[in-house]
């Protein structure tokens, strides 16, 4: 074929990429200050840092230099993917949920065969500990429990401990009022096993929102194998039906959210209220779903977000809806004045 290079082409092409490779040198670091120099520079931007404090049971305490925010490359969290998480919020120096979010860390890690390194209460002081440490009064509080370095086998059992990990991360927690778009994702969804346990391997929630993204869609919706709406890729989704009916899709073989499971404690204020006739999960088909009067994303970041249009095709008249800003009301005043049940206040350093 015309194109195709001759023996002696591939081998000038082969050579010259060798040479090439000769003249290239990896720089070998002679010390450790040498290094913490280099790692000093990617921070050192006179930028506000956006991770202000983490903590490492590795280092054994909290650290408030973002270059030395690192793991060990040997932890099974890193090479194989045995570790869980969690996240809660910091909003106006509260922790929203924390306990309802470390109770299911614990079942995940339960699932995962991981144990933790502390008992629960001193977990929570860590954290605790931590968001004071960090000065951060607005952001997210994230947490994970792996099964430990040591290795770099598929067993954790030659791992001398687990880890936990957590740092807080700055960021502004608002209610979203604008609707987006999703799509009805391709990715093959996570057997129920891994759906309901908040573990690490997120590839199949990656590649469902690059593929939402590559049409220009904010995010997805999962469909199970019996075809029932299933969740988004890190959130819940919930339905209002034109007999004004909350409906969520069943927990069972997706995860639990903390904030969907708080939202329909909630929303029986609207039922009482004549709003809303019901509040219930159930299982829902895609044509059920799709004409539904109104749509919406359910999660701890977001904590609600309305969706407007699926595969083109516009929920309910394409607006957003007043029923889920009412929802969203719900939350959003649980969050900044809901009880001590729901909200921590953190005594700052």
């Amino acid at each position: 074929m015309e194109n195709c290079n001759s023996p002696s082409d591939q081998k000038s092409v082969t050579g010259a990429e060798v040479e090439r490779d000769t003249d290239f040198r990896v720089h070998v670091f002679s010390s450790s200050s040498e290094l913490l120099e280099k790692l000093h520079e990617k921070w050192d931007s006179g930028k506000e840092k956006p991770y202000p404090a983490m903590y490492s049971s590795v280092f054994g305490g909290i650290i408030l230099d973002p270059a030395m925010m690192v793991i060990p490359i040997d932890d099974h969290m890193v090479h194989r993917g045995h570790g869980v998480f969690d996240t809660s919020i910091i909003l106006n120096g509260y922790l929203y949920e924390l306990d309802a979010h470390l109770d299911r860390f614990l079942r995940s890690a339960a699932k995962a065969k991981i144990s933790s390194p502390f008992p629960r209460s001193t977990l929570r002081s860590i954290l605790v500990h931590l968001t004071a440490a960090s000065r951060c009064t607005e952001g997210t509080l994230r947490f994970w429990l792996t099964s430990g370095p040591g290795n770099f086998l598929l067993s954790p059992s030659g791992c001398p401990t687990s880890a936990f990990y957590a740092v807080v991360i700055k960021d502004k927690i608002y209610q979203h009022r604008e609707g987006v778009k999703v799509i009805t994702s391709t990715i093959p969804m996570k057997s129920p096993l891994f759906a309901t346990t908040k573990n690490v391997n997120y590839l199949p929630n990656v590649l469902s929102v690059m593929e939402a993204e590559e049409k220009g869609a904010f995010a997805s919706i999962w469909v199970d194998e019996e075809g029932h709406i299933a969740e988004g890729p890190n959130v819940n989704v919930a339905f209002i039906t034109h007999d004004k009916e909350l409906i969520l899709p069943f927990f069972d073989k997706i995860l639990s959210g903390c904030t969907a499971k708080r939202l329909l404690e909630l929303a029986p204020k609207l039922v009482e209220q004549g709003r809303l006739k019901d509040v219930r999960t159930a299982n829902l088909t895609v044509e059920e779903a799709k004409g539904s009067a109104e749509m919406m994303y359910v999660g701890s970041t977001l904590p609600l977000l309305p969706i407007v249009m699926w595969d083109e095709k516009a929920i309910g008249d394409g607006l957003v809806g007043e029923l889920t800003m009412a929802l969203s009301d719900l939350l959003w005043d649980d969050m900044v004045a809901g009880p001590e049940t729901q909200r921590l206040l953190v005594t700052y350093d």
